[in-house]
């Protein structure tokens, strides 16, 4: 079957979960219903531009509607949803098309062609509505009289994490178009490019533009893959081209790839501990088990980094010792990964139930994104990592760890910057679907 056979074919069934989910809460908090508000775009100081808009993670769940500001939904769970949909009359911009597709079935439609005109068309008594979105001053404006409520926000948010048959559907295209792309970046490194040649040659293989990303790629050669969060573009290219790190992703109906893979120019060391980190991704994704615990395999994950430490020659300690005197940390000092979704991190990582109690981090692993049990129909990434991060080896400096750490090793390895490998997995109760692999991209 195509995608949008598969789209049209589950999206009826989402939109009844959804609808589920609205009336128990609005039941359970003794609401009238939710308003929940696309967004409205965001100028920029003393110009007459814009940011690139990005819609209300709470409304693309609903509609596949990522590029349309100024549009509303009206639900209670018992009525048919009704979209209010900013149509205007504009000779300035491209106005958007009256929606046809697959998922219009699914609402009453009314179009607004001036926001400042919202109120006609929504309650008219809004007291007893819950708004849901950033513009908090438009909702005072009009009325509402509970914005964004914790319960109602906490309660959704801790569903968000169980994906609907439609949502893993968005999500597997999402990643079909992050390989492809991913695909491109590799060749373009292998020929000498640069990390912008690189960039470029990743938008043009999904045909998508900057904007349409879930999140700034990262593309880094040699040392810049030290950096995690590197998202320079150096137009010229390097004198050696000795490694390349990409994290880039795809969106699809609003739902995010986000994808990770490491390269060596030759077949050297590197090459080898990159196929080790590449190891650890597949175990740690293997394990993500209904029942299983986030927690423990990031543990274990610290442990198997430890044990790469050593076998390389890059550590002189065992994996037991290198974990519990915190050593792994310098080298992997990032969470295994999150829950991915509307959002590159994805919400209700950290929730126990639907009221929202938090199950915080560890206090040796602060960064870790996820504590919640793992449970059938969760999307993770899993990532591990091991950089040469020059401000976390200076921390080594002075301390009983500084002597733990073959230092001649790390300055033969840190000019290839670091490695990170990170899959997209849907958890199905009988087995786990490793999207990323699946599609080809080792």
């Amino acid at each position: 079957m195509t995608l949008m056979n598969n789209l049209a074919d589950t999206y009826p069934a989402h939109i009844e979960r959804l609808q589920a989910l609205t009336k128990e809460i609005v039941q359970t908090e003794r609401l009238d219903g939710i308003v929940i508000h696309s967004g409205q775009p965001m100028r920029q100081f003393l110009d007459d531009m814009y940011y690139p808009f990005k819609p209300n993670p709470q409304f693309k769940a609903w509609v596949p509607v990522i590029d349309n500001p100024h549009c509303w939904l009206v639900v209670n769970g018992t009525d048919k949803p009704k979209l209010i949909f900013y149509r205007p009359v504009d000779f300035w911009h491209k106005v958007p098309d009256e929606p046809t597709e697959y998922w219009t079935e699914s609402f009453d439609i009314e179009y607004l062609k001036n926001p400042s005109q919202v109120e006609k068309l929504l309650p008219y008594d809004k007291a007893n509505f819950a708004y849901l979105g950033e513009q908090v001053d438009v909702a005072k404006a009009l009325n509402f009289g509970h914005i964004n409520p914790e319960p109602v926000v906490n309660f959704i948010h801790y569903h968000r994490a169980y994906k609907s048959q439609y949502e893993m559907h968005s999500l597997r295209e999402a990643n079909r178009l992050a390989v492809l792309s991913h695909t491109a970046a590799k060749n373009t490194f292998l020929a000498g490019g640069s990390e912008y040649d690189i960039q470029q040659a990743y938008l043009a293989a999904s045909h998508q533009m900057e904007n349409d990303t879930p999140y700034g790629n990262i593309v880094a050669l040699n040392e810049n893959a030290a950096i995690l969060h590197y998202t320079h573009f150096d137009r010229t290219p390097p004198a050696e081209h000795r490694s390349f790190l990409i994290d880039a992703g795809a969106q699809c109906n609003g739902y995010a790839a986000d994808i990770t893979r490491t390269y060596a120019k030759q077949q050297n060391q590197f090459a080898e501990l990159i196929k080790a980190v590449d190891d650890i991704t597949v175990k740690m994704g293997n394990g993500l088990k209904p029942g299983a615990s986030y927690v423990d395999l990031h543990i274990q994950t610290h442990q198997l980094i430890g044990e790469t430490l050593k076998e390389f020659g890059i550590t002189n300690v065992s994996g037991d010792v290198a974990v519990e005197s915190g050593l792994t940390s310098t080298f992997f000092p990032h969470g295994l990964g999150h829950h991915l979704g509307l959002q590159v991190h994805d919400i209700g990582g950290f929730m126990a139930d639907t009221r929202g109690t938090h199950i915080p981090s560890p206090k040796q692993h602060p960064f870790l994104r996820t504590t919640r049990p793992i449970e059938a129909d969760m999307v993770f990434t899993v990532e591990p990592g091991l950089y040469f991060i020059d401000s976390l080896l200076g921390d080594l400096v002075g301390t009983e760890r500084h002597a733990m750490v073959n230092w001649d090793k790390v300055k033969e390895l840190k000019p290839f910057g670091g490695i990170r490998i990170e899959d997209n997995i849907i958890v199905h109760r009988e087995k786990n679907e490793n999207m990323t692999r699946d599609l080809g991209l080792e």
